[in-house]
């Protein structure tokens, strides 16, 4: 009797131990911290207005052609509208974008790969999911998606709306089983009730309002304010040297960097004129590899990403296999594979391409891709976790 006694005791225990660490945050101190007043989250459809990089930038006495679409599409362009109707539904997206509760044991929430400080990326190659599983890929920072039209490395989205809830239901990211579990996780927190009324004027939860908002907070993480953007307005008079000297290399023929990372975002082209990329959902094959066990959108193909802040999303590639940005201009620069998909922009004569940069061309346009971090990405409230007191 003492024995089972003992044994019932230790398997309480037990049972009480998992269930802490697998619910670390409980339901009294588990609510997040608001201002009275949402943040201003529209004037961001307003920036967007101006948001174009022209195709040709006057340095000094020097002009640099970009090789940039003129015209910006947004993603799913039908949705527009829907993306940012209003700061509430975004501040709820916001909410739900910090929420551990977001996932089947209360340990993940999207913020755990996607962390402000880091332009929402993570410092890991792949980053550990639900029940410390290893995701399949890197995770991909968010930078100015909503100026985006595919997502995933992949690029199997279209729309911000279809990737909200991908992470949430996949059994190695969030591990959510269905949407009304996850529907039910919510009700139960008062705190949602009062956010869903002033989102949409009722408490109800569904689905389509969870996508909707959170598409909406992800949408409104956007920034025009790094050493670069104010470039185009002062003829660049703030940049040294070298950085000028990394630009006209990143813009030239001889790289032709600025031919898959283009426009104003620095990402696939997308103009829905001459873009060659639209057939692959904005993925390319760049020769990291002869054979790929991923193979990613297909033979290789994986997302041209946006370059914008760049230095603080390491590790780079799908697989995260390049710890630092000299590495992947190295790669550039004299490591590209001869794969049979290979891009052609970086062939020349059937071979890969060489371009032979100096180590003070390197340098040079290392310098110019940290002139592409936002000053304030990382410190903006907008975007900071609700959680936190």
């Amino acid at each position: 009797m003492n024995k089972l006694k003992l044994f019932i005791s230790l398997t309480f225990i037990g049972i009480l131990a998992f269930s802490c660490q697998d619910d670390p945050v409980s339901s009294t101190d588990h609510s997040p911290v608001l201002p009275d007043e949402p943040y201003n989250y529209m004037s961001v459809m307003d920036e967007l207005e101006s948001f174009v990089l022209p195709q040709v930038v006057t340095v000094g006495n020097n002009e640099i052609e970009t090789n940039a679409n003129s015209q910006v599409v947004l993603p799913g362009a039908e949705n527009v509208d829907l993306l940012l109707e209003s700061d509430e539904i975004v501040t709820l997206g916001r909410v739900l974008f910090y929420d551990n509760r977001m996932s089947a044991n209360n340990s993940i929430a999207c913020a755990s790969c996607h962390q402000q400080e880091k332009g929402f990326a993570d410092s890991f190659a792949k980053s550990e999911g639900f029940g410390g599983q290893k995701t399949i890929r890197n995770s991909m920072s968010i930078a100015n998606p909503i100026a985006k039209r595919n997502f995933f490395w992949d690029g199997r989205a279209g729309s911000l709306h279809q990737l909200a809830l991908e992470p949430v239901f996949n059994h190695i990211e969030m591990g959510m089983e269905s949407s009304e579990d996850l529907i039910q996780k919510l009700r139960a927190e008062a705190y949602y009730k009062e956010l869903f009324t002033a989102a949409y004027g009722t408490a109800s939860i569904t689905q389509d309002k969870i996508e909707r908002a959170l598409s909406q907070f992800v949408g409104s993480i956007f920034k025009r304010d790094s050493k670069f953007d104010e470039g185009l307005e002062n003829g660049f008079a703030d940049m040294t040297e070298t950085e000028k000297h990394g630009m006209a290399l990143f813009f030239s023929a001889e790289t032709n960097c600025s031919s898959c990372h283009n426009g104003v975002n620095f990402a696939s082209p997308t103009s829905t004129f001459n873009n060659p990329y639209a057939v692959t959902a904005g993925t390319t094959n760049i020769g990291l590899d002869m054979e790929y066990e991923d193979k990613g959108f297909a033979s290789g193909k994986f997302s041209i990403p946006s370059l914008r802040n760049i230095e603080l999303t390491a590790p780079y590639m799908h697989d995260g296999r390049f710890e630092t940005l000299r590495e992947v201009l190295e790669h550039y620069n004299d490591g590209v594979q001869n794969h049979t998909d290979l891009d052609t922009k970086l062939k020349r004569n059937g071979a890969p391409v060489k371009m032979d940069l100096t180590e003070f061309d390197l340098d040079a346009m290392e310098a110019f891709l940290r002139t592409l971090t936002s000053r304030t990405l990382t410190t903006d409230a907008r975007y900071s976790n609700p959680f936190r007191s």
